[in-house]
C-alpha cells in the first residue's frame, strides 16, 4: 500500500482523531496520549508542532491525501543530543500492511543523513510484539530488557530497548 510521510496540518484534524482514537493503540502508548481523543486533542497536537523550530521530526503518514498514523523522533539533550527516541502510531485499518516497516526506514535514513542523529532507540512495552517485529524487520537491535520498569493499565510491565546505529 503507497503512503508518504509529511508534515500535519489542521485539515488533518478529523482524520488524525479517527484514526488515534482506539483503545489498542492507547495501550501500546504512554499515558500522555489522551483517551479518548478528540477532535480538539488533535487541533492542539497540530498547532503545537507548527510552532516548533528547527527541522521537522514529526510526519503525518498519508494514504490517500488522509492522515493515518504518525512517526516521529524525539531528540536527546545535552550529552545524549546526538541520539533520538523513535515513536509511531499506525491506525488498526492499516495494520499488516508493511505500512509501518516501510515508515520506519524512511525516517531512519531522514534522521541520519539529513539530520545530525548517529544512534535512533525506541522503547517498546513487553505486550507489544508486533512494534517488536518492525524494529528487527528494518535493523534494529534489541539491547536490553529494563525489567518492570512501565506501568500500563495498572499492569507492571518491561520496557524492550531497541536501537540502530549510524553507519
Amino acid at each position: 500500500m503507497e503512503f508518504k510521510l509529511r508534515a500535519w496540518n489542521l485539515d488533518d484534524v478529523p482524520s488524525l482523531a479517527k484514526h488515534i482514537n482506539n483503545i489498542k493503540i492507547w495501550n501500546n502508548v504512554r499515558d500522555f496520549l489522551p483517551n479518548p481523543y478528540t477532535e480538539e486533542d488533535a487541533r492542539e497536537y497540530i498547532l503545537m508542532l507548527t510552532e516548533k523550530g528547527g527541522p521537522q521530526m514529526d510526519f503525518a503518514i498519508d494514504i490517500g491525501g488522509r492522515a493515518v498514523g504518525g512517526i516521529g523522533l524525539i531528540p536527546g539533550s545535552d550529552v545524549e543530543r546526538i541520539s533520538a527516541e523513535l515513536g509511531y502510531w499506525l491506525g488498526e485499518e492499516y495494520w499488516g500492511n508493511d505500512i509501518m516497516s516501510e515508515a520506519v526506514k524512511q525516517i531512519i535514513q531522514y534522521a541520519f543523513g539529513e539530520l545530525f542523529f548517529s544512534k535512533i532507540f525506541a522503547m517498546v512495552f513487553s505486550s507489544n510484539v508486533a512494534s517488536m517485529r518492525v524494529l528487527e524487520k528494518v535493523g534494529f537491535e534489541k539491547e536490553a530488557v529494563l525489567k518492570s520498569a512501565l506501568i500500563k493499565n495498572g499492569v507492571i510491565m518491561d520496557f524492550h530497548y531497541y536501537s540502530i546505529i549510524k553507519k
